[in-house]
């Protein structure tokens, strides 16, 4: 019976059912959950994206940003937080109809 056996198992801890944990660094489910994309910082430390310019703090001129966004149908926004290095620099919400490239 495979529910005799799935109940041994998990009396015993020998099931390969995990719970669901976060992995280093990312900090939310957000975080991992959500659409990706990649963009180069400009001189005034910005980043554009559809045509929206965005301003990322705490990182140097001309260095590598992971967007991950996470739109939101109910309250009509999208989140964008900013990662650099494996670090959150900072999270900033937009309109999701400034958003061409994101549907929902």
């Amino acid at each position: 019976m495979p529910l005799i056996r799935f109940e041994r198992a998990m009396k015993e801890g020998t099931t390969l059912f995990r719970p669901f944990k976060v992995p280093y660094p990312y900090e939310s489910t957000k975080d991992i959950f959500c659409i990706r994309e990649e963009r180069t910082t400009n001189a005034y430390r910005r980043v554009s994206f559809d045509g929206i310019e965005l301003r990322v703090p705490g990182v140097d001129p001309y260095e590598k940003v992971e967007l991950r966004m996470i739109p939101d149908k109910e309250t009509g926004l999208t989140e964008i937080r900013f990662w650099h290095k494996g670090r959150l620099l900072g999270t900033q919400k937009v309109k999701n109809m400034e958003l061409k490239s994101i549907h929902l």
